[in-house]
């Protein structure tokens, strides 16, 4: 039968639709299930070819930065770990490691780097062994970066995720560490893939993807077999997985929903376990004992934490006495200004974050951030070397700045000119940072922004170049010049306090090149044709005051307008053969070799020192004074010019100014023995031996092989009765070499 084209007639028993249907309720929006992603297969797509980009951009900028000081402990443990697994844990000696206290932290760079070393044929005397760790160094820097920015593409969609991605690529500090840091930067790629990963996990329960449980487990196998601060990442799992229970199941009724939790704890619970239990593989410390040595470590880095001697804020001073506010002071003047108003902008903002946002993934890219900062500054922890020890909260810290650049953006999103003014002025923002990482390639880590002056603004009252990376590129400038070549016949001798770092670059040319570990107030105790020294332990008033790098440099690395490295010459060797004469006792040739030295290098504070030591032991008093001077004109700090002035006033017998340069001395420099020694002198001969002994005890924690700091306070506890403790010091100084 053929249609009539005309609609069927409503059936008689549907009823018919009312004119004014009522509206269907709106469900109250679930803030645990996924977000909207704002997909858009664009944004999609330039994401991933950025990241892609940055990733072969970060593996060739490694291929040139120089080595980390610090390597010198890891590389030692990474051959340590290396024998442990290559003899199935016949070879113990990675399972404890004084120097460095090494078997404490996991092993897993060391080890995956180790047998990737060892498969190639590379030796860690060669710079290709050292390439191959900066190449994985730099993946890692990469994986927490790319994670940082997928976590935040999973709150606020790809827009927010590409803005993280592009800040934290050009964030130099953190860009510069991912090319040698082995410690930070592996710990912040697992702490990152971590955080990511329980958002992504959590938003698909009661049944996530296996690549997300993977990953889960992965990145807290890293962070634990990275440092034992990688519990924290099990503690966030356990926190952010609690709350989303609650606040997707109803609260605390949910505890009555045993199929549901039990599902929780099955992923929750198997995640954690499979992740320690692969972390405690990569380290053979926790090995002996899985349950207790992660915690026994942990437990152990807030007694073994090293001191030493920081420029901060103008004053050198240790890191165990460093104000507060060290860390927060760091973090604002070194990273882009686009990462700092971003994050400032987010507190404005995060109300409105909450509200728009899942809450719970917008409160743990600030907590997992902002947590370790404030704990740190709240537990006074020992912290050196910039802000470094946090660098894993940095990319939780950008996906919230890149939440308010994306909100701010979309803020805007129907006037299209204001919305190009806002990446404009992100754009603007990250401009400085942009091109200083362009022009220092091999070492953005000594990066400071606008709001300090740039770099060149942070020389003298920040440490800069604090790793001497730049030692090879010193070694790079000397093979420029022709003085380090490979037909070269005359052994060239170089001295530096950074000779792990040079060795790698200098080891090809065999005997021809001998390196000299010699500190820089010790630089001239052995002779050198070159020198290589970084700012790193010089005095910061000096650095203020121009007073370095010394007339006798030839060339300096710099960055952003201030001196990194300075390469010194050395052709006479008078400041050697003065200290050379010193040593014999001869005085007279020391004043002439001295003398020579300072008419040629002014501002030798060394030479300066050593003249007036000769002088005051020939009892040229004034001359020695005068000398003295000019050493601490140059170095205020300078150990042995503060206590020849000290000398001065004793053999002057104004014992009052004697004290009181000592005590000054001291001050300056708290590792000055011979300034304890005579400060317990004095005290002594003022009748307070109490006083006197403990300065004693500084002497000797200062100097530990201070001889006649041990006689002295065998005298002391004689003199007042108390011969057993007397016959002690003089046990320990029978011990004595």
């Amino acid at each position: 039968m053929a249609k009539s084209g005309k609609p069927n007639p409503r059936p008689q028993n549907r009823p018919a639709t009312p004119t004014s249907a009522p509206k269907a309720e709106t469900p109250a929006r679930d803030w645990l299930a996924r977000p909207e992603s704002g997909f858009d297969a664009g944004l999609r797509k330039i994401f991933f070819g950025v990241a892609g980009f940055a990733l072969l951009v970060m593996l060739w900028l490694a291929m040139g930065s120089g080595v980390n000081a610090d390597d010198k402990y890891q590389v030692d443990y990474s051959n340590k770990l290396v024998n442990y697994y290559g003899t199935f844990g016949k070879d113990t000696a990675a399972l404890n490691i004084p120097d460095g206290n090494m078997h404490l932290y996991g092993g897993f760079f060391e080890i995956v780097t180790g047998f990737t070393n060892k498969t190639l044929g590379f030796k860690d005397n060669e710079a290709a062994y050292h390439h191959v760790r900066h190449l994985w160094s730099a993946f890692f820097g990469w994986m927490a970066i790319f994670f940082a920015a997928l976590f935040a593409k999973q709150i606020a969609g790809w827009r927010a995720g590409l803005i993280a991605l592009v800040i934290l690529f050009l964030s130099p500090r953190f860009l510069g560490d991912s090319f040698m840091n082995p410690k930070d930067i592996p710990f912040a790629a697992g702490y990152m893939l971590s955080i990511y990963s329980i958002a992504a996990v959590l938003d698909r329960m009661p049944s996530p993807r296996r690549l997300d449980l993977a990953g889960l487990v992965v990145g807290l196998a890293i962070a634990l077999a990275t440092r034992a601060g990688g519990l924290l990442a099990f503690g966030w799992l356990f926190m952010f997985g609690g709350l989303h229970f609650l606040l997707k199941n109803g609260g605390l009724k949910a505890f009555s929903n045993t199929r549901v939790l039990g599902r929780y704890l099955l992923v929750l619970g198997g995640a954690a376990v499979a992740g320690y239990v692969l972390a405690v593989l990569f380290w053979p410390y926790a090995l002996q004992s899985p349950l207790k040595n992660p915690f026994v470590a942990l437990s152990k880095f807030a007694e073994l934490e090293v001191r030493i001697r920081v420029l901060y804020e103008g004053a050198n001073m240790m890191s165990d006495v460093t104000p507060w506010h060290y860390p927060l002071k760091w973090i604002v003047y070194t990273i882009p200004l686009a990462a700092l108003a971003g994050l400032l902008g987010s507190v404005v903002f995060l109300p409105k974050l909450l509200k728009k946002y899942n809450p719970l993934w917008v409160g743990m890219a600030l907590l997992t951030g902002v947590f370790p900062v404030f704990y740190i500054i709240y537990k006074d922890s020992v912290i050196h070397d910039g802000w470094r020890h946090l660098t894993f909260a940095y990319p939780p810290l950008v996906v919230m700045a890149a939440l308010f650049w994306n909100e701010l953006a979309a803020f805007f999103s129907g006037k299209k000119a204001i919305q190009y003014a806002v990446f404009g002025a992100m754009a603007l923002l990250l401009a400085d940072a942009t091109f200083f990482i362009a022009a220092n390639r091999q070492y953005p880590y000594v990066y400071f922004n606008p709001l300090e002056g740039g770099t060149k603004g942070a020389f003298g009252y920040f440490e800069t170049d604090y790793w001497g990376i730049s030692t090879r590129q010193g070694i790079e400038w000397l093979e420029e010049q022709g003085v380090l070549r490979p037909d070269m016949t005359d052994t060239v001798v170089i001295a530096t306090n950074m000779h792990f770092p040079a060795k790698p670059f200098v080891s090809k040319y065999g005997n021809k090149v001998r390196l000299r570990y010699l500190k820089w107030d010790r630089r001239y105790d052995e002779a050198w044709d070159y020198a290589l020294y970084p700012t790193r332990f010089i005095d910061g008033s000096a650095l203020q005051r121009g007073k370095w790098p010394p007339d006798n440099t030839i060339h300096t690395i710099d960055a952003g307008g201030a001196p990194l490295l300075a390469i010194l010459r050395d052709t006479a060797h008078y400041c050697f053969q003065g200290n050379d004469a010193t040593k014999k006792g001869d005085y007279v040739t020391a004043i002439d070799r001295y003398r020579r030295e300072v008419g040629q290098v002014p501002d030798n504070e060394i030479a300066w020192a050593g003249l007036a030591q000769a002088l005051l032991s020939v009892d040229s008093l004034d001359q020695a004074k005068s000398a003295a001077e000019k050493a601490l004109e140059i170095a205020p700090d300078d150990t042995q010019g503060n206590n020849v002035i000290g000398l001065y006033w004793i053999k002057k017998d104004n014992i009052n100014k004697a004290n009181d340069q000592f005590s000054l001395a001291v001050k300056r420099d708290p590792s000055n023995a011979a300034a304890w020694y005579y400060l317990a002198l004095i005290a002594n001969d003022r009748g307070d031996p109490q006083t006197a002994l403990n300065h004693l005890q500084k002497s000797i924690r200062a100097a530990p092989s201070f001889r006649q700091a041990y006689e002295l306070a065998a005298q002391i506890y004689e003199e007042n009765g108390n011969p057993s403790a007397a016959q002690q010091y003089r046990a320990a100084l029978g011990k004595l070499k």
